[in-house]
């Protein structure tokens, strides 16, 4: 079909192993997998017909304040959690289709502005463990999708698919060879482990959201 395509990520080992894979399906020459800041991508304008941002956006800080600065506003400097989503939109082709796949938690009710404080003490270790910044939610996108006049905005709750992930983890964990490469493997790996039951306690009391959010860019 003549398709390409590019990715980027932080981790060098990523960026190699993902390029590895890719000769290995004889996809050398159409895929390639390069080091580059997602804040800040190495692509001219419109490039993408297709941009897909895979477990990104938890990752990106200030999300609790962005809101406030699109609608408050016009003054200060872009807060990077929009210039995240800013970056995506600018790189895909006119008409073309954004995918964002992320963490969320729960929307909040009509008349709420926060979460509950059992609910922002259970974030915060699991942030403190995997080293996040503060989560937001679904409809937080939703808004700063609408904000930076993108069409065709859709979203949906993918937690039942992937809620299971995290016990068969724990499972695979707890054998002779999961648990040598996890003593292997340093403090931060096993502090990140430690902190899967927690995920498995945010699904089970619908804190945790594994959200898709789909859009395209005007013609």
């Amino acid at each position: 079909m003549g398709l390409n395509c590019k990715g980027i990520t932080l981790s060098p080992i990523q960026a190699q192993r993902g390029n590895e894979l890719a000769a290995a399906q004889g996809l050398a020459d159409r895929v390639f997998f390069q080091v580059a800041d997602a804040l800040d991508q190495p692509f001219p304008d419109g490039q993408f017909d297709l941009v897909w941002s895979m477990e990104s956006g938890e990752h990106m800080p200030d999300k609790t304040k962005v809101l406030f600065h699109i609608f408050f506003s016009h003054t200060q400097k872009k807060k990077p959690f929009a210039q995240f989503v800013n970056e995506l939109a600018r790189v895909a082709s006119p008409g073309g289709k954004i995918i964002i796949v992320t963490w969320c938690h729960r929307d909040l009710g009509p008349s709420k502005e926060s979460l509950q404080p059992w609910e922002e003490e259970l974030l915060n270790k699991i942030c403190d463990a995997y080293y996040l910044p503060a989560w937001c939610s679904t409809a937080d996108y939703v808004k700063l999708l609408e904000s930076l006049s993108l069409q065709d905005i859709k979203a949906e709750d993918w937690s039942q698919y992937v809620a299971p992930f995290w016990p068969a983890v724990i499972r695979s964990a707890l054998t002779w060879k999961g648990l040598t490469s996890l003593l292997r493997s340093g403090l931060k790996t096993i502090k990140g482990a430690l902190a899967m039951p927690l995920m498995i306690e945010g699904y089970k009391k619908d804190l945790i959201k594994f959200a898709i959010i789909t859009c395209r860019k005007p013609e």
